[in-house]
């Protein structure tokens, strides 16, 4: 099994949960920093994976899906600068620990992860993916795992329906017709959850949707008499939103096989680290247990 984590989630987490007091001698807070490190650590110690990447998310002025929608997560305001150089810090601590970090200024953290997915898959290893974004559950096998870490726990391919209300292979087409508010992406205006849901259920696939528009009256849902004509005419619209629901598995990740495997933490860079920050003994104590684990296997 590979343990692969979308590192934002948890970082901003930590960012709204952890008292904004928590500063450096600079003044400069480190709430989001300490919560990561906690939670990242946590993690190590209790799952002391032989296959782990940690993927973070950069700037997306330059990523794929804003060329071919430049709304894409524009309604999203910029991350403040304190909360962009506890970023910084969280990606030193993951490499401090030894870890697989990566980032790009094209591709989104899911894309890596998707990525990696699929290197997994063609060495005949499971994933389990570590978020709370349900997007992230569109990768799913049935060997792999969705794990909401000190949330709502494990979940597999055949319980993403009971969760999300469709299966792991009909998210991004879910998404692209009930439209996406978080990411800024329409889908087709008047068909909410519910309807998306009936007709992936009824249908499939957004494809197979459209290519029976003329059958959508048969569905059991409000308004289906005039769904197939207000689908035909947001055609676009929704094939635009899958181009964006939909997570792209063929990043350049060099190495990924021998980057997967941790190495023993450098337990200098973190203490430079935690020095910096100003954070004390616990944290530094958890670091310590987790590189002696790694260096007796």
């Amino acid at each position: 099994m590979q343990y692969l984590i979308d590192a934002s989630v948890y970082v901003f987490r930590a960012y709204y949960s952890m008292p904004d007091d928590m500063v450096d001698d600079a003044g400069n807070p480190v709430n989001a920093l300490y919560g990561f490190c906690r939670f990242f650590g946590d993690f190590m110690e209790q799952v002391t994976p032989e296959f782990i990447a940690v993927a973070f998310d950069e700037s997306l002025s330059k990523s794929f899906r804003t060329e071919i929608y430049p709304e894409y997560k524009a309604n999203r305001d910029p991350a403040p600068e304190e909360l962009k150089r506890q970023f910084a810090q969280c990606r030193r601590y993951v490499r401090s620990l030894g870890v697989m970090e990566l980032a790009s200024p094209r591709y989104e953290a899911d894309d890596l992860i998707g990525t990696l997915v699929e290197h997994g898959r063609r060495q005949g290893r499971p994933s389990t993916i570590v978020s709370r974004d349900k997007d992230l559950t569109q990768l799913l096998g049935k060997e792999d795992v969705f794990w909401d870490f000190a949330g709502k726990g494990k979940l597999r391919y055949e319980e993403i329906p009971g969760s999300f209300g469709v299966w792991p292979e009909q998210i991004a087409d879910f998404l692209a017709l009930a439209g996406d508010a978080v990411d800024n992406i329409k889908g087709v205006p008047g068909v909410g959850k519910k309807t998306a849901e009936k007709l992936l259920a009824h249908f499939g696939s957004l494809d197979v949707i459209y290519d029976n528009l003329h059958r959508v009256h048969e569905v059991n849902v409000r308004g289906a008499k005039t769904l197939g004509a207000k689908l035909d005419t947001h055609r676009d619209d929704a094939m635009l939103a899958r181009k964006l629901t939909g997570i792209a598995c063929d990043a350049p990740i060099d190495d990924a096989e021998s980057m997967l495997q941790p190495a023993p933490p450098q337990l200098g860079a973190v203490n430079s680290l935690f020095d910096e920050a100003g954070i004390g003994m616990a944290l530094r104590r958890q670091a310590e247990r987790v590189s002696d684990i790694y260096r007796h296997q």
